[in-house]
């Protein structure tokens, strides 16, 4: 990525909305870098504890306007459930704030596209939260790929597993399996091969908790991946891995094929006479990817700062919806499905 030549460590400015389990990582990761202040957290639940719980900002709201009115802001994050993320992207790119917004960009496409068109007409920048695009196992593949040591691109395989199932109120509200967990999957299909997804097909079952499937939703998918410059790729999920947090990207090609494996508790391994055993996968995903999540915050910044162009942009977001949408309409009708451009959408 083409780098500005006035490179500039200039202080941002910034509100965080929403103080759920993802604003929490991302406000104690603000905490650790250098030339940011917060000035405001705005969440409908704040109280009157808060000023003490969150002593680095300045400023605690129950309403996101007020960030917005602030013309000393230059950024905002959005953090809160997603289906308020369109409305507030709007809001934000008509007050002039740049903004970082967690993932999914929003669930009704007539919003999204609505919020994705304000964001281009204000000139704002705009960051989708995908982590795992700056873990730096993964950006390895990626350097393999660009530097040619893969060759010609032919299979993509992708296991992204979580150690236990997610609660049924969550389950109900997330859009599915395909919009809250392999949407991270999707995302990383695009960043890691660089190519665009023409088809999906996809198998699932509940095969882990029957309470998922009467909510509507399935456990356990297959999802088969037949890439526009014809090579294939497969991701595989599970909502639960008794032995841990299992992420694991493979990329094959002509010339060689480039992997990352599991993060481990530690590095250590036991070699005895009997078995030679080694320690679990991280158990949760803020263990797996807390490095990732800051180096992600700090790209955003710099993307304020104008140093660099965001590395995830709101197409990126919705291109990985778009995948998420094909998957499901696979799962019901059984067939292979095309993904839609950004602009083509069906109307829900």
């Amino acid at each position: 990525m083409e780098k500005s030549t006035s490179f500039t460590n200039e202080n941002v400015t910034i509100g965080i909305i929403g103080m759920g389990r993802i604003g929490n990582v991302h406000y104690k990761n603000l905490k650790r870098i250098s030339n940011v202040t917060i000035k405001y957290i705005a969440d409908i639940v704040a109280t009157d504890e808060w000023p003490a719980k969150y002593s680095e900002a300045e400023k605690i709201v129950t309403d996101y306007h007020e960030i917005l009115n602030d013309p000393e802001v230059q950024a905002v994050m959005i953090c809160t459930p997603t289906d308020l993320h369109p409305e507030m992207t709007i809001a934000a790119a008509k007050a002039g704030k740049d903004i970082f917004c967690e993932k999914p960009v929003g669930f009704n496409d007539k919003d999204i596209m609505e919020a994705f068109e304000t964001v281009k007409k204000c000139n704002v920048k705009f960051e989708v939260g995908f982590n795992r695009r700056f873990d730096k196992n993964f950006k390895r593949i990626v350097d393999h790929r660009e530097n040619g040591d893969i060759g010609d691109e032919q299979i993509l395989k992708i296991t992204s597993r979580d150690p236990e199932p997610p609660s049924m109120d969550y389950v109900k509200r997330s859009g599915g399996i395909f919009m809250d967990m392999t949407i991270h999957d999707f995302d990383m299909a695009r960043f890691i091969t660089d190519a665009e997804v023409d088809q999906v097909y996809v198998a699932g079952n509940v095969m882990v908790d029957p309470k998922i499937g009467e909510a509507g939703d399935i456990d356990t998918a297959i999802i088969t991946l037949q890439f526009k410059n014809g090579m294939m790729g497969v991701i595989d999920n599970s909502r639960q891995a008794v032995y841990g947090y299992d992420q694991r990207i493979e990329l094959f090609g002509s010339k060689g094929m480039s992997k990352a494996d599991n993060v481990l508790d530690s590095t250590t391994t036991f070699s005895g006479k009997d078995d030679v055993s080694a320690d679990k996968p991280t158990f949760f995903f803020l263990q797996r990817y807390i490095d990732a999540y800051k180096t992600e915050l700090e790209s955003f910044l710099d993307a304020v700062r104008g140093n660099h162009e965001v590395e995830c942009s709101f197409e990126d977001g919705i291109k990985a919806i778009r995948l998420a949408q094909a998957a499901k309409k696979s799962l019901n009708s059984g067939k292979p499905e095309k993904v839609n451009s950004v602009q083509n959408f069906e109307e829900v």
